[in-house]
């Protein structure tokens, strides 16, 4: 069950292009649970990452390093 949480060490910067409809429903949960966006798409993208089939393998976090 994916559960919103606080805090992370470390950070890298980019830059993503959302559409207007994510960013609202972000907002949103921003407000609701008092977290930064940034927190939440951070929890969002390795949910997604975590979940995602054996045929798109992609590395885990404690992979990477």
């Amino acid at each position: 069950m994916f559960e919103l949480k606080k805090g992370y060490d470390e950070y890298a910067n980019k830059t993503f292009r959302l559409p207007v409809r994510v960013v609202d429903r972000l907002e949103k949960l921003s407000a609701e649970y008092n977290l930064s966006v940034n927190k939440i798409v951070i929890q969002c993208i390795e949910y997604a990452l975590n979940d995602m089939q054996p045929k798109d393998i992609c590395p885990t976090e404690s992979e990477i390093g």
